[in-house]
């Protein structure tokens, strides 16, 4: 099965999008370590259609007009990886949750730490949204795309920055 990447302008520096016929595989900061998620790009298209899609829905995002994605996502990663990464699509925007609130919600609080690696693996950042985890004190943790990309996520969906609806 052949992997696909594009190459995106973003807030947060260049990301790169990697998907397959089964679904988004990678979103990647500017700066990755490529053994980080360990995902091969493939080849470069910029025709791809999730590529494209992607891409929109990004730019609905970065723009506010969009607060959840709707795309294939294409996991690869161990069983509990994957339950971490599916536990973080349930953290609903401009909320955060800490990774003593993910390991509860998964049945195991002992697992705290295993939760925290698993998040550090998260291959499809911003999408799956690890940056609204954060440390049991509030602080802002470890992020692939660096805290200063995370605190700006988490602005980006603060309930203050959103426009007034009731006008």
């Amino acid at each position: 099965m052949n992997n696909f990447y594009k190459i995106i302008p973003s807030p947060v520096g260049q990301l790169t999008l990697i998907a397959n016929e089964p679904g988004l595989m990678a979103v990647l900061w500017e700066n990755e370590d490529p053994k980080r998620v360990g995902i091969d790009k493939g080849e470069v298209s910029n025709n791809f259609p999730l590529l494209q899609k992607t891409e929109q829905q990004l730019r609905e995002y970065f723009s506010g007009q969009r607060q959840q994605f709707d795309l294939p996502l294409h996991f690869i990663g161990t069983d509990f990886q994957q339950q971490v990464w599916q536990a973080l699509l349930t953290i609903p925007y401009g909320e955060t949750r800490s990774y003593l609130q993910i390991a509860q919600q998964l049945g195991n609080e002992k697992s705290v730490r295993a939760v925290g690696a698993a998040n550090g693996k998260n291959p499809i950042s911003i999408i799956t949204p690890c940056h609204r985890v954060i440390g049991s004190s509030g602080k802002l943790t470890g992020f692939a795309g660096g805290l200063e990309a995370k605190a700006f996520l988490l602005q980006l969906e603060s309930p203050a920055r959103q426009p007034d609806l009731w006008g």
